[in-house]
């Protein structure tokens, strides 16, 4: 178990790494699944703060979808678009963290690209 939270580690730490090096200081977008929820976040890491997020424990999506299935993924998607658009910004660099661009990821990924974000 601790090998594969290790491996997890490693990979999500060297996406990141490649990404960063891509960067020229557009904001990032950062993605976190769990078992049950997902969660998104725009980040600047020229200064370290946090510009928008959103999740499926959101009030606005709550009780109207689980928060493990691609269409709540695709939720979540439209709304960091919108919360995005708000904090002024427009193209971001997607980080996957260490998962496969597949299933609920790209589901996000998707709708961001649909709600207004370029990447």
């Amino acid at each position: 178990m601790a090998n594969r939270i290790q491996n997890m580690r490693r990979r999500s730490s060297r996406v990141r790494r490649s990404l960063k090096a891509r960067a020229n200081g557009r904001p990032r977008l950062s993605v976190f699944r769990s078992g049950k929820n997902i969660y998104a976040q725009i980040i600047d890491d020229v200064t370290g703060n946090t510009l928008a997020s959103a999740s499926t424990l959101d009030k606005s999506l709550r009780g109207k979808i689980s928060g493990a299935d691609q269409k709540a993924a695709g939720a979540v998607g439209k709304l960091i678009a919108e919360r995005g658009k708000d904090a002024g910004v427009g193209v971001v660099i997607f980080d996957r963290g260490g998962y496969i661009f597949h299933g609920r990821v790209k589901a996000l990924a998707d709708a961001a690209r649909e709600g207004g974000l370029q990447f």
